[in-house]
């Protein structure tokens, strides 16, 4: 997925034109106030751009799952404000995304202000990417910017059906950066040795990655609870951890793949268990040391130490998947050792590939020690799968 025949927002004609930003501003909330401004963020430097150009912006997202009906707990409001306060900007939140009230937010916006559309989640042909709905977008805009990344593997209106209809449009800057970093991994394009991480519960959710990325790395490192499969399909006793017992082939054949190919795949050594998801300690334990009652919860420290000592070596590297269940204290040590080995490679092309890997790489504040993190978890994976992002294709 390259950046080819799509025009950059530097060489967009928007002095004086009404310009139509999709950010992805899908943030947590907490107690009706943005939990997690990282999205927001990420979305200034393209919108400053405009606003510098003399451009009339309007920015439109959607915010979690309102199923196609307005409801007040999904509205844009908290997301409108966090982007004033962050810019220093009036903001004018409109009542909808479509219809005579958008329109006149729009008509009446004075220079250096932004207009916020309300969510665009809030009408059901949004998700059926309806082009009617699209041309009601269109009629706030003269100029199409995609600058969200994280909803660009989505076929839906505003990032699909929208951009074929304003023939002036392209990329932002976020957009720009996660195609050029992501495109380089997926085809790799990269220096070597080339080594990827690849964490999280399940290995259905990853099966196309792993079999993409054994086509392009030196070495494969797994862990979270997925590893978990892998071991138990090489005859390790995992007790009441998470196995995905009907993968158990398919983990055997993959790590057959690697053999061919002659990828280095490394698994955990050993472990941090606990009795439950909710265990406020664990302790360290080899594979065949874990009890019936036990599960396996983080990385163990020879593992961290195995994990580390592959990635020192390591030219490139792409990461997705936190090592262990990181949100709880008590094994979040095999993740965030992880992310400082990582952040502490020079010379090194280091990427974070979206999801919960972003979220513990912001909680170690390393964020800014990384080559590139991406904002997008779905589709960061479905462009390392080597799949076309609808939202992508649109601004060709």
């Amino acid at each position: 997925m390259s950046l080819e025949g799509i025009r950059s927002v530097r060489d967009l004609p928007v002095e004086g034109r009404r310009v139509f930003v999709r950010v992805d501003f899908n943030v947590p909330l907490e107690g009706g106030k943005v939990g997690d401004d990282t999205r927001i963020r990420a979305a200034i430097p393209t919108l400053r751009h405009l606003l510098e150009r003399g451009a009339r912006v309007v920015v439109a997202s959607h915010l979690g799952r309102p199923k196609g009906a307005p409801d007040p707990k999904y509205s844009m409001e908290p997301a409108a404000q966090k982007l004033a306060e962050l810019m220093g900007v009036e903001v004018l939140l409109a009542d909808d995304c479509v219809g005579d009230g958008p329109r006149k937010v729009v008509q009446d916006l004075r220079e250096g202000q932004i207009a916020c559309l309300e969510n665009l989640r809030f009408h059901a042909e949004e998700e059926k990417n309806d082009a009617q709905f699209a041309a009601e977008l269109a009629k706030l805009g003269d100029v199409y910017v995609n600058d969200a990344f994280g909803a660009a593997h989505r076929a839906h209106a505003s990032v699909a059906a929208l951009p074929k209809q304003i023939r002036d449009r392209g990329a932002g800057f976020l957009m720009e950066a996660e195609l050029d970093a992501l495109g380089k991994i997926s085809k790799g394009e990269v220096q070597r040795p080339y080594v990827a991480v690849l964490g999280g519960a399940k290995v259905s959710d990853k099966l196309a990655v792993l079999e993409a990325l054994l086509q392009k790395v030196d070495a494969l490192i797994i862990g979270g609870a997925m590893a978990n499969t892998f071991l138990a399909a090489k005859g390790a006793s995992m007790g009441k951890s998470l196995v995905e017992q009907d993968k158990l082939a398919l983990a055997r054949t993959i790590m057959t793949r690697a053999g061919e190919r002659k990828v280095d795949l490394l698994l955990p050594d050993d472990f941090v268990v606990g009795t439950g998801l909710d265990a406020t300690s664990g302790r360290a334990a080899l594979p065949d040391e874990i009890g019936a009652e036990e599960m396996a919860l983080d990385i163990g420290p020879k593992s961290v130490e195995a994990f580390s000592k592959k990635l020192r070596g390591a030219k490139t590297v792409f990461w997705n998947g936190p090592m262990g269940l990181f949100e709880n204290e008590a094994f979040a040590a095999g993740t965030r050792a992880i992310a400082k080995t990582m952040s502490e490679l020079s010379g090194a092309f280091t990427v974070v590939g979206g999801g919960d890997s972003v979220a513990a790489v912001q909680e170690t504040g390393l964020a800014d020690k990384f080559g590139h993190v991406s904002t997008g978890g779905g589709a960061s994976l479905e462009l390392l799968e080597g799949r076309k992002l609808p939202g992508v294709d649109a601004l060709r």
